[in-house]
């Protein structure tokens, strides 16, 4: 057993040394470990800012949306009332792009519903009032029915 202390009296140095080491080394880790807890608190940070920006940007971008949706009803509103010739139902559109397009398409359609109508109507005109009257063709009746005639009787 002396000679074991021995060695270990005599390697205590070395021991002493590896122990400082590990020491320094655990300090150093220690130092280490604390830099990286606050550099993970202010990412923490950072994250809650951006994820309460990101649901402030989502609810302005919501209110846009309802507003622009309200606008363009708006809008659908007006063009139907300023263009009273055309359906309303043949105006839709989810944007201002869109009731425009509608309404151009509705009014070609109304144009062209237009032009055929005129169109029939030229091909079956019947001239205003009743036509003028003119005398019976009583060349073609016999005696006997031309004397019927002139008294009045029909058979």
């Amino acid at each position: 057993m002396k000679d074991q202390e021995k060695e270990l009296a005599g390697g205590g140095g070395q021991w002493q040394q590896e122990k400082a080491g590990l020491e320094h080394e655990l300090e150093a880790r220690a130092f280490q470990i604390a830099a990286l807890e606050q550099a993970l608190a202010a990412r923490d940070t950072e994250v809650a800012a951006l994820k309460r920006d990101c649901a402030e940007a989502e609810k302005r971008l919501a209110e846009a949306s309802a507003s622009l949706s309200q606008a363009v009803a708006s809008y659908r509103d007006l063009v139907i009332a300023a263009n009273p010739g055309v359906l309303s139902e043949l105006i839709t559109g989810d944007s201002v792009a869109g009731v425009d397009e509608s309404l151009k398409s509705a009014r070609a359609l109304v144009e062209r519903v237009r032009h055929e109508i005129e169109a029939t109507a030229a091909r079956t005109r019947v001239p205003a009032g009743a036509p003028q009257r003119s005398a019976l063709d009583l060349s073609s009746l016999s005696p006997r029915e031309k004397i019927q005639y002139a008294i009045g009787g029909n058979r």
